[in-house]
């Protein structure tokens, strides 16, 4: 029988976050003070240097550096707290007050101090070249040289300052909405009222027939709101194409290329090698579908467990398994993991909470907090696994301080997946039963090609979306649909089929619009990570100091640059093969145990 996530506590109902280390509530007299206190020293900081850059020498341009990467670092921590706050509770009027308070704040002091950007980014050549050769300036290089990429798509200042200004009430209000909209909904099941969390759990339960009515009740609440949502999304990719159009980016994808630090180039070739690849994917569902038994296999079968894979895992039991299996990778990285457990986490499911998972770096002189929606199954253990790997990577990063502690996208998620795989290597190694085996390594099928063949396939969304927004002007829910539903049909080559509401699962994705562009960064991490991995089991424990300077660097430098002692080179575009064979060995995997198993 399948296990529902209501029929016992999942251990994770206390496991909450303690936010004290940034304020003691949305009442701390301290956010009125720290909010002054950098309005001050913002406008000390602009009257000592506003048109004086070009000026300095090599210890001014240091302490002017130093300083305003101080007075982000207090404006990062009141936007963490504001929105860290909401995200527990996203229809409290209290929460959602704060956190539009300090955005509109923290749009004016941006405009307060854009200008030094800018000033960098149009210094003339023999200036700049002149400051980065000084050893004082050597630990902001990187911060520098990407500052001044933008060049070509920065405006004047009044211009900059104006699109700050109005950010708030555009795009950044429109996601707010969206996330409070989407947060609010309901889903009546079965005589309960569910979250989108729960909703969507019960495509990973055995029962077909429980995963049919989840697909349908989902479906139902999408097209009640299908109106709503439609708007939302021909807004953002409106307003998408106008700032890009303004800072004349040639693609939808070239400033997500640029913020990432990769070239159109490498995330074609990304692109390519995935979708040419599309045949991996329908070879394991066609498999997937002769385990399961039924002649032909339905979206809402994607997830469905084998029965071995059925388990409740306890958050206490899942905890355990994690820290087991970093410190097993290296005992610095337990200690760290281990800290998150003390207060830094978020783990039960409860109305109003956002959906999802994530880790949020905060600011590097606090540490990183994580949020869950833990509701007990596999899936949630290799969830936390991930999220643990992002808090650990932010953790270590924290040194690089905050203009070079993260890390563009592209490698972001790469201690996550390494965790994963962490994670999920123990499973395989203590299970001595080959049907249990041949379950824990379907699970792990899925997830991987849910992180590389279906981000791609929602890239392929993206790019279609953006270019009929611009093209054909706005769009109906009708072609939002008809592009959604061929760049999935690629992907599953005729091996499942996708139902009429399946069509309608664009639009809950908040990715598409908050991080326009981003999925793709999944696949190109997990495609690094499964290269990253194979050399691990290679080299063992001389792997891991490397590994750590890996993460310890952030973003301190270029990605191919950080990467190149691991043996990586990711401006190589048949480098993506590497990790796509690390995917197909595991299909070669399970049909062995397919067959042991018969």
């Amino acid at each position: 029988m399948s296990i529902d996530v209501k029929d016992q506590p999942t251990g994770a109902e206390n496991v909450v976050w303690d936010l004290t280390d940034l304020y003691a509530g949305v009442d701390d007299p301290a956010i009125e003070a720290d909010i002054n206190q950098t309005n001050e020293r913002a406008e000390a900081f602009a009257a000592h240097y506003y048109g004086k850059l070009t000026a300095l020498d090599d210890e001014e341009l240091y302490e002017a550096i130093q300083e305003l990467e101080s007075i982000s670092e207090t404006a990062y921590k009141l936007g963490n707290f504001a929105q860290l706050q909401w995200t527990l509770d996203t229809g409290n009027a209290q929460y959602g007050g704060l956190m539009q308070r300090i955005r509109e704040w923290s749009s004016q002091l941006e405009q307060k101090l854009l200008f030094f950007e800018l000033e960098w980014t149009n210094a003339p050549e023999d200036f700049v070249q002149r400051m980065m050769e000084h050893p004082t300036i050597q630990h902001y290089t990187h911060w520098l040289e990407t500052t001044r990429r933008y060049q070509p798509h920065r405006l004047s200042e009044p211009e900059e300052k104006i699109l700050a200004e109005k950010s708030v009430t555009g795009r950044g209000a429109w996601n707010r909405f969206f996330s409070e909209f989407m947060g609010s909904q309901r889903y009546e099941f079965e005589g309960e009222e569910l979250t989108q969390g729960d909703i969507l759990a019960k495509l990973y339960v055995e029962d077909r027939e429980v995963r049919k009515r989840a697909q349908q009740t989902f479906t139902d609440n999408l097209a009640k709101n299908s109106q709503t949502l439609t708007y939302i999304y021909n807004t953002l990719a409106a307003e998408k194409a106008s700032d890009d159009r303004l800072r004349k980016f040639p693609t939808w994808i070239s400033s997500r290329n640029l913020d990432n630090e990769v070239s159109d180039e490498v995330v074609d070739a990304l692109v390519e090698a995935v979708t040419s690849r599309y045949d991996i994917v329908a070879r394991y569902y066609t498999i997937k579908r002769d385990l399961l038994g039924v002649d032909e296999l339905f979206d809402y079968d994607r997830y469905a467990p084998l029965p071995a894979a059925e388990g409740f895992y306890h958050f206490d039991k899942a905890k355990e398994m994690v820290l087991n299996s970093y410190t097993k990778f290296h005992p610095r990285m337990g200690e760290i993991a281990a800290l998150f457990f003390n207060g830094w986490i978020d783990a039960p499911t409860r109305p109003g909470k956002r959906s999802g998972a994530f880790s949020a770096s905060v600011v590097p002189s606090v540490h990183p907090y994580i949020m869950l929606n833990y509701t007990a199954n596999a899936r949630d253990v290799m969830t936390m696994a991930h999220e643990l790997g992002h808090g650990i990577h932010q953790y270590l990063s924290r040194e690089q301080g905050l203009f070079q502690s993260d890390t563009p996208l592209t490698t972001a998620e790469m201690a996550s997946t390494f965790g994963e795989m962490l994670v999920f290597s123990d499973f395989m190694e203590q299970e001595t039963d080959p049907k249990i085996q041949l379950a824990m390594l379907a699970h792990k099928i899925e997830d991987t090609f849910a992180t590389v063949f279906r981000q791609i396939s929602m890239n392929r969304f993206e790019h279609g979306m953006h270019t009929a927004r611009r093209e054909e002007g706005e769009l109906s829910a009708e072609r939002f649909a008809e592009i959604w539903m061929e760049s999935q049909r690629a992907m599953f080559q005729g091996s499942v089929t996708m139902t009429d509401n399946y069509a309608r699962w664009w639009s809950y994705i908040p990715h598409f619009l908050q991080v326009p562009g981003y999925v793709y960064a999944y696949s190109f991490g997990e495609l690094l990570v499964l290269a990253l991995f194979a050399r691990y089991r290679q080299e063992g424990a001389d792997f891991a100091p490397r590994y750590f300077e890996v993460l310890r660097a952030g973003g301190s430098d270029w990605p191919e640059k950080i990467l190149a002692p691991m043996g990586v080179d990711l401006t190589d575009p048949t480098f993506w093969q590497e990790g796509l064979g690390e995917i197909e060995a595991l299909i070669a995997q399970l049909e062995t145990l397919v067959e042991q198993t018969k």
